[in-house]
C-alpha cells in the first residue's frame, strides 16, 4: 500500500505507544495518565501550540503549514471501557476491570503517526486541528468539547474522525455521505400493577404479562411503523421484576434502546412507543411511565467531505480497497455533535477478523496503525487537491 514513507517507517513506535495504551486504559473525562503521555508525544514532536481542558479534559495541539489555507480538524477518542480484558495477550490491561475495548488506542496512536509527520514536514496549506477527546463511551465527550468552543476557539472548517471497524477487511475503507451511524437513545418502561399469590393471578394487575406482551409490541415500531426503506432498530435489554417463585409482583421495569438514521423516523418512534406502552399497560388496567432519554444523534457525513475521504483513503490504499457508498451501521457516536457544527466525514477503517466492538477479547489490529495515520495526515497534505 502507498502509505506515507515517514509513518510506514515508524510503524513500530506507533505499535509500541498503541499497546502502551492498552494497557493502561482509563474512563470518561479521568484520563491523566493518557493526557501525560499525549503531551509528552507531541512536545516531543515540536509541535508547541497546545491546549489542555478542552472540554473538561479534551487536548487540541495544532501544526500550522507553510502557506495560508483550510484549517483542517481531526478527531481521536482517547477513553476505554469498563470490561474486565479476557485476551490474555503481553500487552493486556493492567487495571482490573478496564480495557480498551473499542480501539480507541489505536485511534489515539493513529492521529499521533499523522502528528509527529505533519510536525516534521509541514507541507500542507492551512493549519492541522489535532483534536483529542475524551469520554465517547460515556458522557458525550464530543458534546462536551463542541460546547466549550472546540469549532470556534480553534477555526475548524471542516473535521474528520476514522474508527476501526471488526469484519471489513484489514486496512481498507468505508465512508457514505449522509446518516453513517445512528442516533443511540435508551428508554425505561415502569409497569405499576397490583401484586399478589401466584394461585390466585385473577386478584391482581400481572405486571410480567403486560411486560411480555410490551416486549412483543414493541418491535411493530419496525416492523409496522417504520417504512421499509428507513433503518431502525428497537431493542429491549432488561426486564428487572419479581422476587419469588410464588409471588406476582407489583412492578416490572424494562429497559432498551432505539436506533434510528433520521430525525423524523426519531420523533416518530419515540411518540408511537409512548402510545403503544400506555395503551398496552391501559388495557390490563395497569399503569406504565416511560422515561426516554435522547442519546447520541445520527453522525451524518456531508456530500461534499464523504467525497474527500474516499478520494484520500483511495490515495493512500487504493480505490479498490474504498467503499464510498458503504452501508451505515445502527451504532452511536459522538463525533456527531462535531458535524452538527461543522462540515466533514466519518469513516471506518477495516480491523480485519477480530473480535467485536465492546468484546473482553477484543484488540486492535497493529498493522492498520499507519493505514490510518497516513489517511490522517493525506486529509490535511491533500484538502487543496479537492478545491
Amino acid at each position: 500500500m502507498p502509505l506515507i514513507e515517514s509513518i510506514a517507517r515508524g510503524a513500530e513506535d506507533l505499535t509500541a505507544w498503541r499497546r502502551e495504551f492498552h494497557r493502561h486504559p482509563e474512563l470518561g473525562f479521568e484520563l491523566p495518565a493518557t493526557i501525560e503521555r499525549v503531551l509528552g508525544l507531541l512536545t516531543s514532536f515540536g509541535i508547541t501550540d497546545i491546549t489542555t481542558g478542552v472540554g473538561r479534559s479534551g487536548i487540541v495541539a495544532v501544526i500550522e503549514g507553510q502557506a495560508s489555507g483550510r484549517s483542517i480538524g481531526l478527531r481521536a477518542d482517547m477513553d476505554a471501557l469498563p470490561i474486565a480484558e479476557q485476551t490474555g495477550l503481553p500487552h493486556a490491561s493492567t487495571i482490573a476491570g478496564r480495557m480498551h475495548a473499542c480501539g480507541h488506542d489505536g485511534h489515539t496512536t493513529m492521529l499521533l503517526g499523522a502528528a509527529r509527520h505533519l510536525a516534521a514536514t509541514r507541507n500542507f496549506p492551512g493549519r492541522a486541528v489535532l483534536i483529542f477527546q475524551p469520554a465517547e463511551e460515556a458522557g458525550a465527550g464530543g458534546q462536551v468539547m463542541v460546547k466549550d468552543g472546540l469549532i470556534e476557539r480553534f477555526g475548524i472548517e471542516e473535521v474528520y474522525a476514522l474508527h476501526n471497524y471488526p469484519g471489513q477487511a484489514t486496512g481498507t475503507f468505508a465512508v457514505r455521505p449522509g446518516a453513517i451511524m445512528a442516533a443511540a437513545d435508551e428508554f425505561t418502561i415502569t409497569i405499576e400493577g397490583a401484586g399478589g399469590h401466584a394461585a390466585w393471578p385473577h386478584n391482581t394487575i400481572d405486571p410480567v404479562v403486560v411486560a411480555g406482551q410490551l416486549i412483543g409490541a414493541l418491535q411493530t415500531l419496525v416492523s409496522r411503523n417504520t417504512d421499509p426503506l428507513d433503518a431502525s432498530v428497537v431493542s429491549v435489554t432488561q426486564l428487572h421484576c419479581g422476587s419469588a417463585w410464588n409471588i406476582i409482583p407489583s412492578s416490572a421495569v424494562l429497559n432498551g434502546t432505539v436506533r434510528t438514521l433520521n430525525e423524523a423516523l426519531r420523533d416518530r418512534l419515540e411518540a408511537r412507543l409512548n402510545h403503544l406502552v400506555e395503551g398496552i399497560a391501559a388495557s390490563f388496567g395497569a399503569r406504565a411511565v416511560v422515561a426516554y432519554y435522547r442519546g447520541y444523534p445520527a453522525t451524518i457525513n456531508t456530500p461534499e467531505h464523504a467525497r474527500v475521504s474516499a478520494a484520500t483513503a483511495a490515495a493512500v490504499v487504493g480505490t479498490e480497497n474504498v467503499d464510498g457508498d458503504a452501508r451505515p451501521t445502527m451504532g452511536g457516536e459522538d463525533f456527531s455533535y462535531m458535524l452538527q457544527r461543522c462540515p466533514g466525514a466519518y469513516a471506518l477503517i477495516g480491523n480485519g477478523p477480530s473480535a467485536e466492538l465492546h468484546s473482553a477479547t477484543f484488540d486492535f489490529n497493529d498493522e492498520i496503525l499507519p493505514v490510518g495515520a497516513s489517511y490522517f495526515a493525506s486529509l490535511v497534505e491533500r484538502r487543496h487537491l479537492a478545491s
